[in-house]
């Protein structure tokens, strides 16, 4: 039985400020990225300036894998308050700083301490998006996934913290169940992406109500969809701004999981039409802090302000 009333901590992603080069590069092409103006201890800085209680980070936003570099970011984050989780891809198709193996991502999380690591599976999906759930060139890829998670259960034993496997923007809901529940681990489980549903035309709410029961993480966004003469976009926009119910949303994660936080994620991922980056970045760091007012101060999230 889960407690609705209980307190969510709150998290957010780094790519929440991809414009400041954190999280993964998207929206510039293939492995063009957007240079780093911050460095990951002055996003811990911002973080704990927000009253944040973690935050979700990449092998983007560090400078190298070695060892003692790590053990900094790890002490800079207990020095904050901060929990740290750790995202990865396999073959990301927009950043392939993002890659790693399931073993190298193991290592780089248990060197910082993480809460949890989690994972885009990068399906290369058919043609034929719509109904597309399930397709057989879509379970070779999974069943390949499996074994490489399969290979790697000894080592998240002996690491002893979640792993999470996401509905990025290639995965229905149905997918990701059917990997977490053929590893059938308590240590796996799912990420629950509010906005990524979208991007393979499924209904976000149902996606939460099914991956919600297995879920160890939610990323948390509110996009707005438009629709205009060259179709229909999902748009990122600051939470409490965007088309979706956040309350609905909350509501479902309160009533359909154990989860103790939430990771909030803005989608504000395109530069404008000659747009300068500085002025993008001033307008991406505006959008994180309407979310966060939003978030905390209406959706009474987070622990460390109370």
């Amino acid at each position: 039985m889960t407690d609705k009333n209980r307190p969510l901590k709150l998290g957010m992603h780094s790519y929440s400020l991809h414009f400041f080069g954190f999280g993964t590069s998207w929206g510039m092409g293939k492995d063009q990225f957007f240079p780093q103006v911050m460095d990951i201890f002055e996003l811990m800085d911002q973080a704990a300036d927000w009253e944040l209680d973690g935050i979700q980070i990449t092998k983007v936003d560090l400078e190298s894998a070695e060892p003692k570099y790590l053990e900094r970011v790890r002490d800079a984050a207990a020095d904050h308050e901060l929990f740290l989780e750790f995202v990865s891809c396999f073959n990301s198709g927009c950043d392939s700083r993002l890659n790693c193996t399931v073993e190298e991502a193991l290592e780089i999380g248990r060197a910082l301490d993480v809460d949890l690591v989690n994972f885009g599976l990068d399906i290369e999906r058919p043609r034929q998006l719509y109904g597309s759930c399930m397709h057989p060139d879509v379970m070779r890829q999974l069943a390949d996934r499996y074994q490489l998670f399969k290979a790697a259960v000894p080592k998240i034993e002996e690491c002893g913290f979640n792993i999470t496997i996401e509905n990025h923007t290639d995965t229905f809901a149905d997918e990701i169940l059917w990997l977490v529940d053929q590893l059938n681990h308590p240590k796996i489980g799912t990420c629950v992406d509010t906005m990524n549903p979208l991007q393979v035309l499924e209904d976000p709410y149902y996606a939460m109500e099914r991956m919600l029961p297995k879920a160890f993480c939610c990323h948390f966004s509110d996009d707005i969809i438009v629709l205009d003469p060259t179709g229909v976009h999902d748009v990122g926009a600051p939470h409490g701004q965007g088309s979706m119910d956040c309350p609905r949303m909350l509501r479902q994660i309160r009533e359909k999981s154990s989860l103790d936080r939430i990771i909030f994620e803005n989608e504000i991922a395109f530069l404008r039409l000659d747009e300068p980056i500085e002025e993008a970045r001033e307008r991406e760091m505006k959008a994180c802090e309407a979310s966060v007012r939003y978030l905390r101060d209406e959706l009474k999230l987070g622990v460390r302000n109370r």
